[in-house]
């Protein structure tokens, strides 16, 4: 018998690595709490970040800038580009391919919801769409 499900307070303490090349703070997922349907992490991107071209493959994808600004270039070829700001919420759609980049002289935070329990399992990089985005 699998023991009853109950709250958890996370404090983004911990940080993990990601795929796409940033850094995550650790927060709500299957590793942490036993999410069975949701993940949420929060985000910082160092000015100049920018991650690797990606897509979640069969998982949407919430974001809510908390501060500064991403652009973030999305479609097939990447041929989209948008500049998400604080107070703005992205959705990317499951399957959509994307590549933020913090481009500013400022820090971005965000918090970033997925409907994949796990932090990383559906994380497919992207890697020969990462030169249609200059500075690669």
């Amino acid at each position: 018998m699998s023991p009853k499900p109950t709250c958890h307070l996370i404090r983004p303490e911990s940080t993990y690595e990601g795929k796409q090349g940033l850094t995550y703070f650790a927060g709500i997922a299957a590793e942490t709490v036993g999410a069975s349907g949701i993940c949420m992490h929060m985000l910082t991107m160092p000015p100049g970040a920018r991650a690797k071209a990606h897509m979640h493959e069969s998982h949407e994808t919430a974001i809510y800038v908390l501060s500064g600004e991403v652009h973030t270039w999305y479609g097939d070829r990447l041929e989209h580009h948008i500049v998400v700001k604080a107070g703005d919420l992205f959705y990317i759609p499951a399957g959509v391919p994307h590549l933020p980049a913090n481009l500013s002289g400022a820090p971005s935070s965000a918090v970033i919801a997925r409907t994949d329990p796990n932090e990383q399992e559906s994380v497919v990089l992207l890697p020969e769409l990462d030169a249609l985005v200059a500075g690669s």
